[in-house]
């Protein structure tokens, strides 16, 4: 084998790795950057952008987002909302995103995620979650999260 043909077959291999909704969330990366460039990070644009990617989402799904941004707005109103990867998430004055939600739906998982990035202050010691598994949303999960999210920006 010559050192062309094994260059490009690693090449090859790394591209076709990627599922369809994989593939078809850098997509909507790739959309929501230039979105946000042409925005200039305004909150009403965010908003509603957040709205319709929840109105996207099949059940359960679309019920938890829609609670979680209930949920988030009120805890920590500072968050902008935006879409990140097609997902419902919220940004810091930075523009960093601090928490997202990602739908069970969006990658055929049997359960929908709550996250938190890097900007999230939710350091505790050495080891601390940044996601969590959610099945349902009920009052116990509610102000939990309500706290972390607090956490999380301050």
């Amino acid at each position: 084998m010559s050192a062309k043909t094994a260059t490009k077959k690693p090449a090859k291999a790394a591209v076709d790795g990627f599922t369809a909704d994989e593939k078809a969330a850098m997509k909507a990366r790739a959309l929501e950057l230039k979105a946000e460039a042409r925005a200039s990070k305004d909150r009403a644009v965010g908003e509603e952008a957040i709205l319709a990617a929840i109105h996207a989402m099949t059940e359960p799904d679309r019920s938890m987002a829609a609670r979680l941004h209930e949920l988030i707005t009120a805890s920590a109103p500072t968050l902008a909302p935006k879409t990140w990867y097609g997902m419902p998430a919220y940004a810091n004055a930075d523009g960093k995103v601090v928490c997202f939600f990602q739908a069970a739906s969006k990658f055929g998982s049997r359960y929908a995620t709550f996250g938190f990035q890097p900007d999230a202050n939710l350091d505790e010691g050495n080891m601390w979650a940044t996601s969590f598994a959610l099945l349902d949303l009920t009052p116990a999960e509610e102000e939990r999260i309500s706290a972390l999210v607090k956490q999380a920006v301050r």
